[in-house]
Parts: structure tokens; C-alpha cells; sequence
């Protein structure tokens, strides 16, 4: 046998005998396995069923946690919504108030030309004429929801009539309503101008 086909042969023997360790190897680690498989200490099997219950009891905790931040999130939607809708609710009913606020002057203006006429006994046509034209404006603040406030003889009430004058009245309670200088007005159930009145004291 030559020098080359002996060092061959060699380097052949000594790769089959790695192959062989590795067969051996991998079967042995192989076995290993299996064997660690198959064993369950009762006492492993224990401490495994307190992580699940541990793990059970954190998220029935953790659904307790997001079930409550849900129901306040929805209260305070709730909340948000009927406040929104309270809001959208008020500009329908009120949002004409600015434009019925500028015309009560002129509401105030046609009262005094009125009160002026019939002292003065002035002509039946232009006191006609002018009533017509006090009657559309009050048909058109009761189209829009606009009410006087009734003032003389009811009870004073700060929330709506403003008091510039007091007076002792003979045979008229205290605190009572006996004349209205400015007429007072509501638009809906809000006091647009409060009544200016003198008070019996």
C-alpha cells in the first residue's frame, strides 16, 4: 500500500469513528429527553397548579379593573351626552334671544307713542296705524316665544323685576309690585329683561 492511500484509509477511519460518537450522542441526549418527559414529580405538579390559580385570580382582577374603568367611562358619556344635548337644546330655544333683546326698544318706543296719542287725543287714523304696528310685534314676540312679565301687583321677585323705587302704599302689602316704569320680557323659561319697578315698602 502506498504512503497516500494509507493516510486515505486514516482520515476515513477517524471521520466514520466522529460520525459514530455523534449517532451516539444524539441518541443519548435523545433518551434524556424522553425520560425527563415522563417524569412528574407530584411536587412540580403542585407548584404548577398554584402559578395557574395565582394567574387565574390576576385576571379575574385585571377583568374586575376594566369592567369598572368601562362603567365609569359610560357614566361619564352618559353625562357628556345629556349636557350636549341640553346645550343643542338651548341654542334652538335661545339662540334668537340677541335679535329679541334689540327690538324691545322698539317695542318700548311704540308703548310711549301710544300712551302720548291717547293722552293727546291725537287722530283715530295714526293711532290706528299705530296699533297695528304694536299688534305685529306682539305677534311676532309670541311667535318666538317672547311673554311680558306681569309686574304691578304680584309679589316682588328679584329674578325678575328690577326694583329703581320703594314707596309706602297705603292698603298695599310690603315688598309688593305697584307700578312698572320698563316693561320686562321672557323668552321661554328665561328672563330676557327684568321688569323696572317701584316697590311698596
Amino acid at each position: 500500500m502506498t504512503k497516500k492511500k494509507k493516510e486515505k484509509a486514516d482520515i476515513e477511519d477517524i471521520v466514520k469513528d466522529q460520525e459514530e460518537t455523534l449517532v451516539d450522542q444524539e441518541e443519548a441526549i435523545s433518551k434524556e429527553a424522553v425520560d425527563s418527559d415522563s417524569q412528574t414529580p407530584v411536587e412540580e405538579a403542585s407548584e404548577d397548579d398554584k402559578g395557574e390559580g395565582n394567574e387565574a385570580q390576576d385576571l379575574k382582577a385585571e377583568v374586575q379593573n376594566l369592567n369598572d374603568r368601562y362603567l365609569r367611562l359610560n357614566a361619564e358619556f352618559q353625562n357628556y351626552r345629556k349636557r350636549v344635548e341640553k346645550e343643542k337644546t338651548d341654542i334652538f330655544k335661545y339662540g334668537n334671544e340677541k335679535l329679541i333683546i334689540e327690538m324691545l326698544p322698539i317695542m318700548d318706543n311704540f308703548e310711549r307713542a301710544l300712551s302720548s296719542f291717547e293722552e293727546d287725543h291725537a287722530e283715530d287714523k295714526v293711532l290706528s296705524g299705530v296699533k297695528m304696528i304694536k299688534k305685529s310685534l306682539d305677534d311676532f314676540f309670541e311667535k318666538n316665544g317672547v311673554k311680558k312679565i306681569e309686574a304691578v301687583n304680584t309679589p316682588f321677585d328679584p329674578d325678575k323685576h328690577h326694583a329703581v323705587m320703594t314707596e309706602a302704599v297705603e292698603g298695599v302689602e310690603g315688598e309688593t309690585v305697584v307700578a312698572v316704569f320698563q316693561e320686562g320680557y321672557t323668552l321661554g323659561d328665561k328672563v330676557i329683561r327684568p321688569s323696572m319697578v317701584k316697590v311698596s315698602s
